[in-house]
């Protein structure tokens, strides 16, 4: 049995997983806040597109930038800004009289928390070592997993009580404890002098990806057709390519090509792009269809997606331990189909709505497949690449992970036209089943399990 974690090191967890929890959890938490912001400020589904796309464009073209600013400025530094940055930009979105203003302090939100996760990550990388640092690993993947799905409910609670706003004021709270527990954890940042950020690479990678999804999101309204829709488009692919060509030869990349080269790294972060693509879609329309079409309240849909938050809570842990002793291949395979299945259980949604014979079992299984995913896949992706560079690696898989969010919200329009219906929803569950399977297809066929390769070459 593992020593329990305490001391100086108990209060670095706990500052890692609360600085990244800020971030996870509103990311998640809007979903169940899109009808009332929508009933609101006006804006129909363009809105809560951008709601959600607003926040991960930034997140998911800075979280790359996070890791060379921190080892720059250091760790400890750049948490205490970010909190700082997203508690500012938490209490702007709550107080928002429109959708600009709330888009545009969206984004803000997104840049902050964009400093948080590789940060807070590498804190525990540097802390931790051997089987005390894969235990804090698989604690932070635990909880910070479940607040993608305890964000619902919480908002939910906030939204039926109070207001919408309050979901983004709440924010406030633990970003206070976190900067109050900051100067108590005894670490002292270390700055690399040689280190530097490539802003040039993050303002490519911002506009790109921003572009991009400007066009995925209008071409609804103003069709392929129109300049805005295939300039945004083209000119969006342009800066991404020129992005990834200045990565081969900047001197300090944000994008280490190199590291694709490790076959497991890059496996798991194509099945990363896969399944939280298809994650962040599919709890987006869910809370969304659930108050919009089944007529459930928003703490009736928060909690709808409580029995898979109580899964990855209870196994996510055991997961990532017995992936550590059984190697993560079979996890990163049989996870992703179960969600996929999951998905595929909604398609009993009907007009004579129940959530407890069409919406329940969906939940129990897609829960069971997440808790299967998420430590084995993280553990697989940074047991792949040399402690170095760890930090480095989060913030690449982290940022595939919302980037994947990003286009698949984004794209949104493309799979249910212009309402969420129930043939919509049927369309994105279909779609979300598809891209999941995939992820289980390709850790399947691409992930190799160290101990297991040597004792076959043995």
């Amino acid at each position: 049995m593992s020593a329990p974690i305490t001391g100086p090191a108990r209060t670095v967890l706990t500052v890692a997983v609360l600085a990244s929890f800020v971030a996870f959890l509103d990311g998640t938490i809007v979903n169940v806040a899109l009808p009332a912001i929508s009933r609101d400020l006006g804006g129909g589904l363009v809105t809560q597109q951008w709601a959600v796309d607003a926040y991960l464009i930034t997140l998911g073209a800075l979280i790359l930038l996070a890791g060379s600013v921190s080892d720059a400025f250091g760790r400890v530094l750049v948490i205490r800004l970010g909190l700082i940055g997203f508690g500012i930009a938490s209490v702007a979105v709550g107080l928002a009289p429109d959708p600009t203003v709330l888009i545009a302090a969206r984004a803000l939100q997104g840049a902050a928390g964009a400093f948080l996760v590789p940060s807070s990550l590498a804190l525990i990388t540097s802390t931790f070592q051997g089987v005390a640092q894969a235990r804090a690993i698989g604690i932070w993947t635990a909880l910070t997993t479940a607040s993608l799905l305890a964000g619902p409910l919480l908002g939910g609670v906030l939204i039926d009580l109070a207001s919408w706003r309050w979901a983004f004021f709440i924010n406030v709270i633990p970003i206070a404890v976190t900067l109050f527990l900051l100067p108590r954890m005894g670490v002292q940042d270390v700055r690399q002098p040689g280190a530097r950020a490539d802003w040039l690479g993050a303002t490519l990678c911002a506009l790109g990806l921003g572009a991009t999804v400007v066009a995925l999101i209008e071409q609804a309204r103003l069709g392929w057709e129109h300049p805005l829709v295939w300039g945004t488009g083209i000119g969006g692919l342009i800066l991404l390519v020129a992005f990834v060509r200045r990565q081969r030869h900047v001197a300090s990349p944000m994008l280490p090509l190199e590291l694709f080269r490790v076959r497991n790294f890059s496996t798991g972060n194509l099945a990363t792009l896969l399944i939280y693509g298809a994650l962040s879609l599919n709890m987006m329309v869910v809370a969304v269809y659930l108050q919009e079409n089944a007529g459930l309240s928003a703490t009736a849909a928060g909690l709808a997606s409580l029995p898979s938050t109580a899964m990855v809570a209870l196994l996510s842990s055991r997961a990532g331990a017995l992936a550590g002793r059984w190697g993560a291949r079979v996890f990163m395979t049989v996870g992703p189909l179960l969600m996929a299945a999951g998905c595929l259980l909604l398609l009993t949604v009907s007009e004579a709505f129940s959530y407890w014979w069409q919406v329940l079992p969906s939940m129990l299984v897609f829960g069971l497949g997440l808790a299967l995913t998420v430590s084995p896949l993280t553990a697989a992706i940074l047991g792949a690449i040399e402690s170095v560079h760890a930090g480095v690696a989060s913030a690449v898989n982290n940022a595939v992970a919302r980037i994947a969010g990003l286009l698949t919200v984004a794209s949104l329009a493309l799979i249910v036209a212009e309402d969420l219906d129930l043939a919509g929803l049927h369309r994105v569950v279909v779609v979300c089943a598809v891209l999941l399977a995939g992820g289980g297809v390709v850790s399947w066929l691409g992930i190799r399990d160290p101990r297991r390769a040597t004792v076959d070459a043995g």
